[in-house]
């Protein structure tokens, strides 16, 4: 219930492929029930459940995994048989090489690498030769290859770094939910460039431990759960959602949050800035989220939403839900989620 919700550029940007391809995707949306005014709202959020189901369905409208963004396309099934071929594995390293082996017997694959550097690993992809203009694929990949190393070992799997071979884009506040850890841009785009992820060396040695069983299920929605999912990381920010998201009936204020973590209230807020964060934006995005579930089932009603998240009328949630998002509650709630 507490998942982040999907920035509608996501969503936008995820049908670019399909665009170029000359697919028409508006009975697919329909059948989703993104409406074109969701899609088209730059504030507007979806539920990672529906983006999940996006992009699984537009892999098969389009026959590729890559989604019109790759040299050439990767038939649906290369990831399963990717994992597959590396779930019996000892350990992390192995895996990680012989999946990017995998991919590797496919000339037109996106070419990602794994170098040591002194204690550290660098996935490096090259995204040179990749027709990505939102940067859809990279991201993609990079977050995919994140969450299954991870996965695979049964604990996250801390980045140290996250560098791009492109300019910051109009969408990179969203990194902190792909990323939790320093982001570095190119101010210039050289086709020598590489977009990586930069961990300790320690992981590679740790046994996987998943088997064939688990695998099962971790197919039923991957990789495409793993894009909708947040990069729960170690930044504070990320540590007050978690804490705010414990008990969202009372709404702490900060200087509750403060005494809780043991700082002073100044202190939590030259952190949060530092983050390019700030509390009331945290609660406010926590709220966001909680008013997108609810309103995608039938389980409360509006006015139930906006007492539950601390609203003292309905007319003050539409109005705040509206700014949020740049749409009503009703707009969301009319959606067939």
């Amino acid at each position: 219930m507490r998942e982040r919700t999907i920035a509608s550029h996501f969503a936008r940007a995820a049908l670019g492929g399909a665009q170029r391809r000359g697919y028409d995707y508006s009975g697919l949306l329909e059948q989703l029930g993104i409406s074109p005014e969701l899609l088209d709202e730059p504030r507007a959020r979806i539920a990672p459940e529906q983006f999940t189901r996006l992009i699984q369905a537009l892999w098969l409208a389009l026959d590729d995994e890559h989604l019109g963004f790759g040299q050439g396309p990767s038939k649906p099934g290369s990831f399963a048989m990717m994992c597959h071929a590396v779930i019996h594995c000892r350990n992390l390293d192995r895996a990680l090489n012989r999946g990017l082996l995998f991919y590797s017997l496919f000339p037109n694959a996106p070419r990602l690498t794994l170098t040591r550097e002194d204690e550290m690993i660098r996935l490096s992809l090259d995204d040179s030769q990749l027709w990505d203009p939102d940067h859809f694929l990279t991201e993609s990949l990079l977050v995919i290859w994140h969450r299954f190393g991870s996965w695979l070992i049964g604990q996250r799997i801390r980045l140290e770094q996250a560098t791009f071979s492109y300019p910051k884009p109009d969408h990179g506040a969203e990194y902190d939910l792909l990323f939790s850890c320093t982001l570095g841009f190119s101010t210039t785009k050289s086709s020598t460039d590489q977009s990586s992820l930069l961990f300790h060396s320690r992981y590679l040695n740790m046994p996987l431990l998943q088997d064939e069983r688990t695998l099962k299920h971790f197919l039923e929605r991957s990789p495409a759960d793993l894009l909708s999912r947040p990069d729960d990381g170690d930044s504070l920010s990320s540590q007050l959602r978690r804490l705010l998201s414990r008990d969202s009936s009372r709404w702490p204020d900060l200087e509750a949050v403060a005494a809780h973590l043991h700082i002073s209230p100044q202190t939590l807020r030259r952190h949060l800035r530092e983050e390019g964060s700030s509390f009331q934006e945290l609660k406010d995005n926590l709220r966001r989220d909680i008013a997108i579930y609810h309103l995608g089932r039938a389980d409360l009603s509006l006015q139930q939403i906006a007492e539950q998240l601390g609203f003292s009328e309905p007319s003050a949630f539409h109005r705040a839900f509206k700014k949020w998002t740049g749409l009503t509650p009703g707009a969301y709630r009319a959606q067939e989620f």
